[in-house]
């Protein structure tokens, strides 16, 4: 059974009932629900509707994406980690980590990633992109540094207080000295449309949806979060080689229920992401958008969200990051 945190009794006796008792093969009984914690547009977005294509298939019942925005991906996942339907899940990405830390730092936690979710599989590994603005005249993350360096004129762009591009900024900001005002914004989606128009000079998105504009000339990446370069933008360095290791992280996307879900909805779920992500569409749209399919063990994705969430939470701590 997957253990991500205390199951409690009377959560569990009412997610039984929902899912009902006869076993995980005779669930779904009605439309299962994938909570998206952003707006539509973005990269978590795409991959959460290229999956519920697919379990949709496996399953037998429509599984349909809703969008619940705000908070940094608290908001969406505060309704998942509350649901009793036996069918809401969350689609979620590695903010998950920051903003988590960020609430509990603040101790305004609505809910715990350990205890009130269970990992299911990673969908995606999806890196994450610093961009900046054409208009700026760096091709690398230490030529941003140094360009942006005595400058009070500029804005960094996050996907809410407390998000992993918000940590990203105000680790930049201490480790080289720059002065840049925070601009938070409800989604990846609105903030490159911002950084597109100029408003706002350095900030992160994730490969899959900003591909497009970088192929394109309208944004330039300077580094990746991830431990290696990104196989569709090879020449972009990574940020430890940049000389900020303390900002490399994990970009995953992936599934979470609530964490009084039965064991053996977990484990068919696990089995019907992992088979949804062999599937040779998937792997090519996957492929398509620089990212890597996932479909790995609930144990294996599990352990990779606290390892994200040990890293960041000093950096939280230390940073005295504050959150809406």
């Amino acid at each position: 059974m997957t253990q991500f945190g205390r199951r409690g009794l009377a959560g569990l006796a009412t997610l039984l009932a929902a899912a009902g008792t006869a076993g995980a093969e005779d669930w779904p009984t009605r439309p299962v629900r994938i909570v998206v914690p952003f707006p539509a547009g973005g990269t978590t977005d795409l991959l959460a509707r290229l999956y519920a294509q697919r379990l949709t298939e496996a399953l037998g019942q429509s599984v349909v994406v809703e969008n619940r925005g705000g908070g940094g991906g608290s908001i969406g996942a505060d309704v998942v980690a509350k649901a009793t339907d036996g069918h809401t899940l969350l689609f979620h990405n590695l903010t998950f980590s920051t903003t988590t830390a960020a609430l509990e730092f603040a101790g305004r936690a609505p809910h715990s990633v350990e205890r009130d979710f269970a990992p299911i599989s990673m969908g995606a590994n999806v890196p994450l992109m610093l961009l900046v603005h054409p208009g700026v005249p760096a091709k690398d993350l230490k030529e941003f540094v140094a360009w942006a360096k005595g400058r009070t004129d500029l804005f960094y762009g996050s996907t809410g207080p407390g998000s992993t591009m918000n940590l990203v900024g105000e680790v930049l900001k201490r480790e080289a000295g720059l002065r840049m005002d925070h601009i938070p914004f409800r989604g990846a989606a609105p903030l490159v449309q911002d950084m597109l128009a100029g408003r706002v000079q350095f900030g992160g998105d994730q490969l899959s949806s900003s591909l497009g504009h970088i192929r394109a000339g309208a944004l330039r990446p300077v580094a990746t979060l991830s431990a290696r370069r990104a196989a569709a933008l090879p020449e972009v360095p990574t940020v430890r080689e940049e000389g900020f290791a303390a900002i490399e992280l994990l970009g995953w996307n992936g599934f979470f229920a609530p964490a009084a879900t039965p064991p053996a909805v977990l484990a068919r779920l696990q089995r019907e992401v992992a088979a949804a992500a062999r599937h040779p569409d998937v792997v090519r749209r996957i492929a398509e958008l620089g990212a890597e399919p996932g479909g790995n063990s609930a144990e294996e994705f599990g352990a990779a969200v606290r390892a994200q969430l040990a890293q960041v939470r000093p950096l939280v701590a230390e940073l005295k990051m504050q959150v809406e």
